[in-house]
């Protein structure tokens, strides 16, 4: 699939980055805007926030994990006045709307229930809500909302939030990338993983050992223990298991994890041919 260079202009409406800021792509009619919570009042007279478009509340849940609720609105100012007043899990809102009249109640349906399926999917953000409905719209439509939802996906994370970028998206299409590496040891461990443009990626089911060793650093017995304690481990059997695909900054921080003791990533993680991660250039 090819992929083309995009130039994002980003402008900082008070020069700083604890103000507006405005997110455009060249040849797009689109706009996205990130906007602390406390800052919507003092900003909603301006043109961006009384058009229809979808947006997106940004904050931390019960948990301290990450959360969103994705919404759309004729008009973005009256709604995040509404959800001020209703929400207070959220600090930061980015929406998406357009620079002319291209936006309607339809595509902004359409454009919401899209945004929540990529979230759900993404599997980064607590997404506490109920799905939204889709309106039905006409092929040539759909094609052209979809291009509109790419822009605004590749915004949200040059905003600060990956929250629609799944993490197999993070595995590049090469010869290292495309392969499976695996990190067991005669104990059980199974694990089986990638590297990715976050770190290392851990896939959905992998066997970690429970007794942890003298060796593991302290900071990952406190990943470990994070894990349990959001469901991203749970205990099977005699080993933890991971729910989902997960994300360490490091192959060693992935085998350590994995093995229960200290470990050196580009060793234990091997091809099912037995190929030390070491021998591949990353």
């Amino acid at each position: 699939m090819n992929t083309f260079g995009k130039t994002i202009r980003l402008f900082l409406v008070d020069g700083t980055t604890n103000g507006l800021t405005t997110a455009e792509l060249s040849n797009w009619t689109g706009i996205g805007v990130k906007v602390p919570r406390i800052k919507i009042r003092e900003y909603s007279n301006r043109a961006e926030f009384q058009k229809p478009g979808v947006y997106i509340l940004i904050g931390k849940g019960e948990n301290n994990e990450d959360a969103a609720y994705i919404g759309e609105a004729e008009v973005i100012a009256n709604r995040l006045f509404q959800q001020i007043a209703e929400k207070d899990f959220w600090n930061e809102a980015i929406f998406f709307s357009s620079k002319d009249k291209y936006l309607n109640k339809a595509s902004i349906k359409y454009l919401e229930n899209r945004l929540h399926e990529l979230a759900l999917k993404a599997g980064r953000y607590s997404i506490n809500q109920n799905t939204p409905t889709r309106s039905e719209l006409s092929e040539a439509e759909q094609a052209e909302l979809e291009e509109f939802l790419s822009h605004a996906k590749v915004l949200t994370a040059t905003l600060g939030h990956k929250l629609f970028e799944a993490l197999e998206e993070t595995v590049e299409d090469n010869e290292v990338q495309n392969q499976i590496f695996y990190c067991k040891n005669g104990a059980g461990a199974n694990s089986k993983g990638s590297p990715s443009t976050e770190g290392f990626i851990v896939y959905k089911d992998s066997l970690f050992i429970i007794p942890e060793q003298p060796s593991l650093a302290d900071g990952i017995r406190l990943e470990r223990q994070k894990m349990l304690n959001d469901g991203t481990l749970k205990i099977e059997g005699a080993f933890y298991q991971l729910t989902k695909d997960y994300v360490f900054t490091s192959p060693s921080r992935a085998a350590a994890a994995t093995l229960a003791r200290s470990a050196s990533g580009p060793l234990e993680w091997k091809t099912a041919e037995g190929i030390q991660l070491k021998f591949f250039d990353i």
